[in-house]
């Protein structure tokens, strides 16, 4: 009588072993007929190994670190993909807000052309007329021809944080409207909401939490999605198989296939938006500001004080940031705000420009507010009583870096190439949204697949993953609620990985 060796039987949903390093990023094979059962013995099925093997420390330092960085990429995106969800969309409808307000507040903000632009004291006249109540802080001449001259009012009536903008007619100084204005950008209410609601879920200073976890984890997921796609494509032939994502019948490899391509597109945007973001974050943003102070990246400011030597500050402003108020204008003699702009532009401050009104001890401060690159944001501070300029700032005497977090702040805010970056980050934007449909929707069709295996970052070498953890405690110390939430996923990782051994020893008992 023959005797067979014994061979593994399969199991339900299991079609063969498979490693933890394969199993959330390559689709599930298709289904194939069994092989006829023979008399020949069969070799046991490979056993995914819970430690670095020799064969696969042979892989490199990118077989070591996949598994790890494909579970982080996986879970990360799983868990974080809401908040990433509600920043995109917001971020989308912000986008759009520039050109929403042309139309929603069209009246407010266009004027028909007249024969001659009068004198900027009778139209901040006719706002004082208006609002007698309200006490002019700043005024913004009409930018170009038929656009209106803003005049900013503060007042009991007017909300903390917010201006009163009254919208005057720069040829007949009639009063066309006035709405809250909001930051250095002027936002109207409708772009003032949504920029709220992208920046804290209108809930205040716990709802920007939230967008500091986005903000914090986008840039993760976005490199560690980069690495997985150029890894898995390293070995095409063609950059098509990179850059393009592939047709055919709708199945997970296609959904990847985008998901891969799209995010490769969209990765530099993605990063920068995330680097940019974090610098209005609560914990983050305050860690970022004193290491650009240190390294004397702070934005100067121009000296309007009577009598006084320039000063250095930092002006970081964007939709993140609040107007602030200056106090009622200084009584005494005063050129006027005509004489004082007449000076500045003697000086070279021309063009798109705001001009706030002098306060006790401080003169006229005129500041070029064209933020389209080539960017125009020269200033000079003029005295009130004799009209000479005091002090002037050059844009191109500013520190590198604050130049550098300046065009930062503007593309992210959507006005450093005017309709060009609002569109670019409507795309952007998009995109995001539809690589975290598609993430969850891979996921769905891998049911029930297999889940990649916990405990991967056991398998990393020590060589190698002690000055990882060293370059990952550095960052959650810098980017705290990144930090946080990395511990707990570390926490749930390790439980995990603790439950999965202890049960494969009571079955190998068994």
């Amino acid at each position: 009588m023959r005797t067979q060796s014994p061979s593994p039987r399969p199991t339900p949903h299991s079609p063969g072993p498979r490693t933890a390093d394969t199993t959330d990023e390559v689709p599930s094979p298709a289904p194939q007929a069994p092989a006829p059962r023979t008399s020949a013995p069969q070799a046991p099925a490979p056993r995914t190994p819970d430690r670095q093997s020799p064969a696969h420390a042979r892989g490199g330092t990118w077989s070591a670190l996949r598994p790890l960085v494909l579970r982080l990429h996986f879970h990360a995106g799983l868990l974080i993909a809401p908040f990433l969800l509600v920043a995109a969309a917001s971020g989308l409808l912000y986008a759009l807000s520039f050109q929403a307000e042309k139309v929603v507040y069209r009246n407010e903000l266009e004027a028909p052309v007249g024969e001659r632009v009068l004198p900027l004291a009778e139209q901040v006249d006719a706002a004082r007329r208006a609002h007698p109540d309200a006490t002019v802080t700043a005024v913004w001449p009409a930018p170009e021809e038929g656009a209106t001259t803003r005049v900013l009012m503060t007042g009991p009536q007017v909300e903390e944080g917010t201006s009163l903008a009254v919208f005057v007619d720069p040829y007949t100084a009639r009063v066309r409207g006035a709405l809250p204005g909001y930051g250095s950008s002027g936002a109207l209410p409708l772009r003032t909401w949504l920029g709220e609601f992208h920046r804290d879920l209108h809930l205040g200073e716990p709802g920007r939490l939230y967008s500091e976890l986005a903000a914090g984890w986008l840039w993760v997921v976005t490199l560690g999605g980069l690495l997985l796609w150029i890894g898995r494509r390293r070995t095409a032939r063609r950059a098509k198989a990179l850059l393009l994502p592939e047709g055919g019948p709708r199945s997970r490899r296609r959904t990847l296939s985008w998901h891969g391509s799209v995010g490769l597109w969209a990765s530099a945007g993605l990063l920068g938006l995330s680097a940019t973001g974090l610098t209005w974050s609560t914990y983050a943003g305050e860690n970022i500001a004193s290491v650009r102070e240190r390294l004397g990246g702070a934005t100067p400011t121009v000296s309007a004080a009577l009598g006084a030597t320039p000063a250095g500050g930092d002006a970081h402003e964007g939709h993140g940031a609040h107007h602030d108020p200056a106090a009622p204008a200084a009584g005494g003699t005063d050129v006027g705000v005509d004489r004082a702009v007449e000076a500045a532009r003697a000086v070279g401050v021309d063009g798109r420009i705001a001009v706030t009104l002098p306060t006790d001890g401080k003169g006229y401060v005129v500041k070029e507010t064209d933020t389209q690159f080539p960017v125009h944001l020269d200033q000079a501070a003029v005295d009130p009583a004799t009209g000479e300029v005091l002090d002037t700032l050059r844009f191109a005497d500013h520190p590198l870096l604050a130049k550098l977090t300046r065009f930062g702040i503007d593309a992210h805010t959507g006005v450093l190439f005017g309709l060009a970056n609002q569109l670019a980050l409507a795309a952007l934007a998009l995109a995001l949204v539809l690589l975290v449909l598609w993430g969850y929707r891979m996921w769905w069709l891998r049911r029930p697949g297999r889940p990649v295996a916990p405990g991967t970052w056991r398998r990393v070498p020590v060589p190698l993953l002690l000055p990882l953890a060293a370059g990952t405690a550095l960052v959650g110390w810098f980017l705290p609620l990144l930090g946080l939430s990395l511990l707990a996923f570390l926490a749930v990782d390790a439980t995990r990985s603790a439950v999965s051994r202890r049960r494969r020893r009571i079955a190998g008992t068994a």
